[in-house]
């Protein structure tokens, strides 16, 4: 089973602005991509679906969600047309019993997905089904739901998480936006000692951040953004490697960090 293993990914999104940019973080997406098997499917766990309950979208044709705002007007016109996959809907209903999941018939492919996938699959070929992260879960009980979603890297199923592991948006330097790889001595902390759990695999810090030092709570001021990367390391199985790329920090305040996880 492990040679046909989907890997897992976990990517910094960032700014809406990096789904019509070229930069250095675009071009890791797009790196990364020629790594991975062509997926049956993709699984995304974004950090814009931040929503009271677990749900998952089942629609046939899910609609591009623009859900953001004072960007520029191309990116209001961006369609990413993937089919979604009810099938696959109903089956991380059933995998992830006995906790309660709705069928979403609402929501669509929001930007913390679209923004991303969208340089790994451009021409929105790969059906793609979004899963809700429930806003009243802490990081053990999001843990321990997403590791009864494993099954499906087997059966060809990419699993994406897609956040920022470092996200403050108050305190964002836009004076040095463009500044490469620049962030306040809190942020730097905060990413060296998660890179440093990562690659050690030890998760237990990570899911239980907020006993952490005080640079995590300015990291992390709330938790939909880092909920994705707990996703992804819920997956991770005995024989696999960790693997960092963009790993950088932007206008103080945000970090790009992406990670593979993988047999390889």
């Amino acid at each position: 089973m492990e040679d046909n293993r989907m890997p897992v990914l976990f990517l910094g999104h960032g700014s809406p602005m990096n789904a019509i940019e070229e930069n250095q973080f675009v071009q890791g997406f797009r790196d990364i991509e020629k790594e991975i098997p062509r997926p049956r499917a993709i699984l995304c766990i974004s950090a814009h679906w931040f929503i009271k309950g677990t749900k998952v979208t089942a629609m046939a044709l899910p609609k591009t969600i623009h859900d953001f705002y004072g960007f520029p007007h191309e990116l209001y016109h961006i369609k990413y047309p993937a089919k979604g996959n009810p099938e696959l809907a109903n089956k991380v209903k059933d995998l992830l019993s006995p906790y309660e999941v709705e069928l979403d018939y609402d929501w669509g492919i929001d930007h913390g997905a679209w923004s991303v996938i969208k340089h790994l699959y451009p021409n929105a070929d790969i059906p793609l089904i979004q899963l809700s992260i429930d806003i009243s879960k802490d990081a053990q009980s999001h843990f321990e739901m997403a590791a009864k979603l494993s099954s499906l890297r087997d059966e060809g199923v990419l699993i994406i998480g897609s956040g920022n592991i470092v996200h403050n948006l108050s305190m964002v330097d836009y004076d040095n936006f463009s500044k490469d790889n620049y962030g306040f001595e809190w942020a730097k902390e905060v990413r060296e000692r998660v890179n440093s759990c990562l690659l050690n695999n030890d998760f237990t810090p990570l899911i239980e951040y907020q006993k952490e030092s005080k640079a995590f709570s300015m990291a992390i001021p709330t938790p939909e953004h880092y909920l994705p990367l707990i996703y992804i390391i819920a997956q991770k199985q005995e024989g696999e490697n960790i693997r960092l790329f963009n790993d950088k920090m932007v206008a103080g305040s945000l970090s790009m960090t992406s990670l593979i996880i993988s047999f390889r």
